[in-house]
């Protein structure tokens, strides 16, 4: 049973969400600030995280990079539509998603389900087989889901894999923001596209700034 962490102090909303989650068959664990909140990750590591950005003791923002000092499971954010600068930040803290109150929880359960999914396949990445991709300094193995810059390992979350790889497959080629969003975060919709945005911005800052260009009004594509 997938093991969910539900941090939220907002116990009404607290309480409804991990019993509707619960109802989809999750098992949710739940901290009400979020100095309880790491403390449950560290006695028991969740498959998944949920976290309110304004949280009591510990702010979320902070709890997620507590938690990327420790872990690469997903975390999803969720915030006020009011607060979109905590949005990014919490994005450029490592959360690999993030939705806006007030949320429909199929969503929610799209929204991480998706998020298991790019954990899963980088678990389950086969050994090296085919001849890994390369792109000046930057090697890109498809098999083992493993990047390197000038033969180093690079430190990405399963999410930010995901995003190089799609970039890989098709290198030169602008692939428009609605694309990858559909791909990687498996979005039926052309919705905030910040998550996007910000992610490319990490991804940069470990691949190589020029690595990666805008193409303006549209999306990204790969240097070749």
């Amino acid at each position: 049973m997938t093991d969910v962490l539900l941090v939220e102090d907002d116990p009404l909303l607290r309480e409804a969400t991990q019993l509707s989650l619960e109802r989809y068959g999750y098992q949710v664990r739940t901290a009400s600030d979020g100095l309880a909140g790491l403390a449950q990750f560290r006695d028991r590591a969740p498959d998944v995280a949920v976290l309110d950005v304004m949280l009591p003791r510990l702010d979320g923002v902070s709890l997620v990079r507590r938690i990327r000092e420790e872990s690469r499971m997903p975390v999803l954010m969720i915030s006020a539509r009011s607060d979109p600068v905590d949005v990014v930040l919490g994005l450029e803290a490592g959360a690999d998603d993030y939705l806006t109150k007030p949320y429909d929880i199929p969503v929610l359960v799209a929204r991480i389900r998706s998020a298991l999914r790019r954990a899963a396949d980088f678990a389950r990445a086969d050994p090296p087989g085919e001849e890994p991709l390369r792109f000046g300094d930057l090697t890109v193995d498809t098999a083992s889901m493993e990047v390197h810059r000038e033969g180093r390992l690079l430190d990405l979350t399963p999410t930010e894999r995901k995003l190089v790889l799609e970039f890989a497959a098709q290198p030169g080629v602008a692939l428009s923001r609605t694309t990858l969003l559909e791909r990687v975060w498996d979005y039926g919709w052309d919705g905030d596209s910040r998550v996007l945005d910000v992610h490319v911005q990490r991804l940069r800052a470990k691949v190589g700034r020029d690595r990666i260009v805008t193409v303006r009004g549209f999306g990204y594509k790969l240097a070749p």
